[in-house]
């Protein structure tokens, strides 16, 4: 079998043609077929250009076209009034007269003059806010290097400066500063501080080998008391798994907090281990805060009875191939690639150090929390 075309032998030529027909709306997969690539190979294409040039935006109909200032200049020549101008036009005399007297006035109006600088100032340079604002700057890129998702980071400088809009940014502003050519107001190798670490952002998954367990309890008799997130103390919980699914990190989040408590798994994850430090874990929380736990149907949690009766915390079951039903915990695994990316060794972290990142995540503010930290909602709670 030969070898796969990839982004690496295309011609420059073809990089082009790639670039203009994309630009031009064309699907990629069309695109793919017209020059006898892959589709994968236009989106690599396109990635090492950082991007297309973004279009050109259309113009408002609010705005005088070509069109309608070549019809002012005839009218000034003929005399009319703004009025007059306006009323053919369908157009206020106060628009056609700001158009002439910006324009060198009734005497030198020109309908090329006027879409000339039209076009001057529609293009004048502006210097980005993170550009022209070291203060601003320097908190954005402080938090970034926290792991703060740039939702995060524009919340929060709402919060702190919500009388100083030269203080607030939004988050598309800070991605475009990370990845958009032109726009790099923020040191770049900040993105790989991003969840993603990478500028596309592109759907990812992973497969989990399921058997059936004995006495499962399912998700279907949980009290309602979790389902509304209105008790602390109930837990969803799974496996970031490491290279070739030979270590892992066990995940809790508690879901009316989004607390996050992370579990040690030296000794490899089968049942017998992944029973004992979980117990080990959770008894480690105050009684009030050891309620339930959900999980998927992993054969690490093989030995869920064994657990309920040493911990007291009933462990309830998800659907096969139902990762939404652990919402928070699926949410928080992506958060934690961050830290622990796909396909290295999570062996070799202990749990001093999976403490300490527990800490840092939990003092990130969650929109969901209405951007609370999950610290301080818990906090909250126990007090």
């Amino acid at each position: 079998m030969g070898r796969r075309p990839g982004a690496t032998n295309v011609v420059d030529a073809e990089r082009l043609e790639i670039r203009q027909r994309v630009a031009g709306g064309e699907r990629p997969d069309l695109i793919a077929a017209a020059l006898g690539r892959e589709r994968v190979t236009v989106f690599k294409v396109l990635n090492e250009a950082g991007g297309l040039k973004p279009r050109n935006a259309a113009r408002s109909r609010l705005r005088l076209s070509l069109a309608e200032r070549e019809e002012i200049s005839r009218g000034l020549r003929a005399g009319e009034s703004y009025r007059t101008i306006g009323r053919r036009l369908g157009r206020a005399p106060s628009t056609i007269s700001r158009e002439v007297r910006g324009n060198r006035g009734r005497g030198g109006y020109r309908a090329w003059r006027a879409e000339l600088r039209r076009d001057r100032l529609a293009h004048r340079p502006r210097m980005a806010r993170l550009a022209r604002n070291p203060a601003l700057r320097a908190r954005v890129e402080e938090l970034l290097e926290l792991r703060w998702s740039p939702q995060q980071i524009a919340a929060i400088l709402r919060r702190e400066h919500p009388c100083d809009r030269e203080m607030q940014v939004s988050h598309e502003t800070i991605y475009q500063s990370l990845f958009v050519q032109g726009r790099g107001a923020l040191r770049r190798e900040l993105a790989a501080c991003l969840r993603s670490g990478r500028a596309r952002r592109r759907p990812r998954g992973r497969a989990r080998t399921t058997g059936q367990i004995r006495d499962m309890v399912m998700i279907s008799e949980r009290p309602a008391e979790v389902d509304d997130r209105a008790v602390p103390g109930h837990w969803e919980g799974d496996l970031l798994v490491g290279a070739n699914n030979q270590s892992a990190i066990g995940t809790l989040v508690e879901r009316r907090t989004r607390f996050v408590l992370l579990v040690a798994l030296p000794n490899g994850h089968a049942a017998p281990e992944m029973r004992d430090r979980l117990a080990e874990r959770i008894l480690t929380l105050p009684r009030e805060l050891r309620r339930s736990l959900t999980w998927d149907q992993g054969r690490e949690m093989a030995e869920h009875v064994r657990f309920t009766v040493d911990t007291g915390v009933q462990v309830y079951f998800c659907d096969p191939r139902s990762p939404w039903q652990r919402g928070s915990n699926e949410n928080t695994n992506g958060l934690l690639r961050q830290y622990f990316p796909k396909g290295t060794d999570l062996s070799s972290h202990d749990q001093a150090h999976l403490d300490a990142v527990a800490v840092e995540l939990n003092g990130r503010p969650r929109q969901t929390l209405d951007w609370m930290k999950p610290s301080e909602a818990l906090a909250e709670l126990l007090r």
